[in-house]
């Protein structure tokens, strides 16, 4: 082993450098733990709830739109935090100080290129992860199509109307109770839409701001009172899935629940004439008074 010294200039460190290699089963140990390492992140790649980021299974066609620009955003970040930790750990590693070190490093005060570099690059980031946001956006609140079932869905303290325009027949919901069960959502008012069909949402609120969210849709919007908000979503997947008021709105927000049921068309249809023969059931007729 050759020992060897540097004599640097005034005020600069003294330091001694050991040039014996690292040793052989040291480079092993650091080989076995990056290929580790990289085997879990593969193995973990696998699993489809980590292939949609651990979003929802959707439910519409837009659902894929957005699935995509979440797991591409988080990819972009999972790189850059990779190669922010990986200089970070290296810098620890290469420049830590040694023992026989004497004094300060040399300080350095600026380097103009790796400041601009740092500066244009997040500048570009954000204008690229900008322009996919903004591209993605304007297509899932594009209203120009033609819908085939229109529904009003309005926000209320604390719980959902259902209008279904189409048909001229409207379901009125009530809050529901917690109690910490299942069955909680069994009262939940339930919205009938059919499958494979594009449906048109149009939001209101009757008093305060309120958010129509269903998961499943990943899409929300808000319900201002005065403003209507709309936004479409082509239903692609049968079943029963749960929605929820997406904003603070009171008191008994938590209990702002609500359930979306995708039916085949001729069940949809079903629902709403056996809706419609019960509004007229209980419609009341007044009598006009006969003077004397």
């Amino acid at each position: 082993m050759y020992e060897r010294f540097e004599k640097q200039v005034e005020g600069a460190p003294v330091r001694r450098r050991d040039d014996t290699p690292v040793p052989a089963p040291q480079r092993r140990r650091y080989a076995l733990v990056a290929v580790a390492v990289l085997a879990t992140l593969t193995l973990s790649g696998c699993s489809e709830a980590v292939q949609r980021g651990f979003l929802p299974k959707g439910a519409t066609t837009g659902a894929e739109r957005v699935t995509n620009l979440w797991v591409a955003g988080w990819i972009s970040a999972l790189a850059v935090g990779v190669l922010v930790w990986g200089l970070t750990i290296w810098c620890i590693v290469a420049y830590r100080r040694k023992k026989d070190d004497v004094g300060l490093p040399p300080q350095l005060r600026y380097n103009v290129p790796i400041e601009i570099v740092y500066t244009v690059l997040p500048i570009m980031m954000v204008g690229v992860l900008f322009y996919y946001t903004a591209r993605d956006e304007a297509v899932l609140l594009d209203t120009s199509k033609k819908p085939d079932v229109t529904v009003n869905v309005v926000g209320k303290r604390w719980s959902w109307d259902f209008n279904y325009l189409d048909h001229n027949v409207y379901e009125s919901g009530t809050q529901v109770t917690l109690t910490g069960k299942d069955t909680d959502r069994d009262t939940a008012p339930t919205m009938y839409l059919p499958v494979n069909q594009r449906v048109e949402f149009v939001l209101t609120a009757r008093d305060v701001i309120h958010s129509f969210w269903v998961p499943a849709f990943q899409q929300k919007l808000d319900m201002i009172p005065g403003k209507v908000n709309k936004f479409q979503v082509v239903t692609t997947t049968k079943g029963e899935f749960d929605g929820k008021c997406a904003e603070l709105c009171g008191s008994y927000h938590a209990s702002m629940l609500f359930k979306v049921k995708v039916v085949e068309e001729a069940e949809y249809l079903q629902h709403m004439q056996d809706s419609m023969a019960r509004l007229e059931d209980n419609q009341v007729t007044i009598e006009p008074k006969v003077g004397k």
